[in-house]
Parts: C-alpha cells; sequence; structure tokens
C-alpha cells in the first residue's frame, strides 16, 4: 500500500467539500433550472439536503469562518423549508441576500472585536504582520463590508422585482464577477503596498 497517499476517508472529506462549494457557487443556476424544470416541490427538499450535508461537514480556518459557515447552512436550510413548506418559490431568492447579510454581520463585528477577519486570515500565513499589514488589512475589511451592503442590496433589489432571469443573471454571474473583480484589485493594490 501506497504510504505516500492520504487516508481514503480524508479525499472522500475533501472531495465532499469541493462538491458542496461548487453546488452553492452554482446555487443561482440550480434554483432557476430546478424552479423551470421541477417546480419547488422537488427542488426545496433537494437544497435541504445540500444545506443539511453544508451544515454538518463544514469546517472552516477560524472558529469565525465555521460559525459563518454553519451560519449560511442554517439560513439556507430554513430558505427552503419554508419555501417547500409554503409552496412559495420567491423565499428561495433570498438566500443570496442572507449570505451578504451574514458576511456584513461577520466583517462588520471583526472591525469592533479587535482584530478584524482579514487581519486574521492574513496572520495564517504571516504571523508577524507589520503595522503597516494591521492598517491595510482593516482598511480592506471595511472595503469588503461596503461590498457586501451594495452586492446585498443589488440581490435584494432582484428579489423584489420577482424577475428570475435577473434574479439569476446577477447572484448567478454579475455577483461573482464582481468579487472576483475586487478580490483582484485588492491582490494588486497589496502587492504595492508590501513594495513601499
Amino acid at each position: 500500500m501506497n504510504q505516500d497517499r492520504p487516508p481514503r476517508s480524508f479525499r472522500l472529506n475533501t472531495l465532499l467539500h469541493v462538491l458542496m462549494v461548487l453546488v452553492l457557487i452554482a446555487y443561482p443556476l440550480a434554483v432557476n433550472f430546478g424552479l423551470k424544470k421541477w417546480g419547488v416541490e422537488i427542488l426545496a427538499p433537494l437544497l435541504i439536503a445540500v444545506f443539511l450535508l453544508r451544515l454538518l461537514t463544514f469546517r472552516g480556518k477560524l472558529s469565525q469562518l465555521t460559525a459563518l459557515g454553519k451560519s449560511i447552512a442554517i439560513t439556507g436550510l430554513l430558505l427552503a423549508a419554508a419555501s417547500g413548506l409554503l409552496h412559495e418559490t420567491q423565499m428561495l431568492l433570498y438566500y443570496p441576500v442572507a449570505v451578504n447579510g451574514l458576511l456584513l454581520l461577520l466583517f462588520g463585528y471583526s472591525l469592533f472585536s479587535s482584530p478584524p477577519i482579514i487581519e486574521r486570515l492574513a496572520r495564517l500565513t504571516e504571523p508577524d504582520l507589520s503595522p503597516q499589514g494591521v492598517r491595510y488589512t482593516r482598511r480592506v475589511t471595511q472595503v469588503w463590508c461596503l461590498f457586501f451592503i451594495f452586492n446585498g442590496g443589488i440581490a435584494l433589489y432582484t428579489c423584489l422585482k420577482g424577475n428570475l432571469a435577473l434574479w439569476t443573471f446577477y447572484n448567478g454571474g454579475v455577483s461573482y464577477l464582481l468579487i472576483g473583480l475586487l478580490m483582484g484589485i485588492e491582490w494588486i493594490v497589496r502587492k504595492r503596498v508590501r513594495k513601499t
């Protein structure tokens, strides 16, 4: 037996984690597809199973991230259950709004309960963060808070508009592009800050 290979349970957990992340990223597309093809009677129980599995298997690098991941899973579970019980598809659309709200709570709260979440994440790879790095990570945390307000606001607008195509387009596409853009800009700025 090859001792260099990780144990089977580790590989299975890793595969399960990757699948869960992909399913949750595809949530808007899955909801759009599921509502059009099956309706809420079939989609809601499937989503309940996904969120329950996520709740039972999620582990973060920081205790705050574990609590966030589990809170997001519970929120998805509640929205899917309410949608299924009430036969109301609209409830499923509020998941991206709730995720942005929970992220805003975590990031915003961390600004007042030092150190901010971005600093905690930065210290995982760079334990001796300089005072300039501490100031920078605080500013990045503030920027993400503004982003979650903006992104959550538009996600809420798409829910209230009641247009599934618009909701899917923004929450399943544009929102991810904006996240990627912000991450890319932050990476470029971070490289410049480190040089100074």
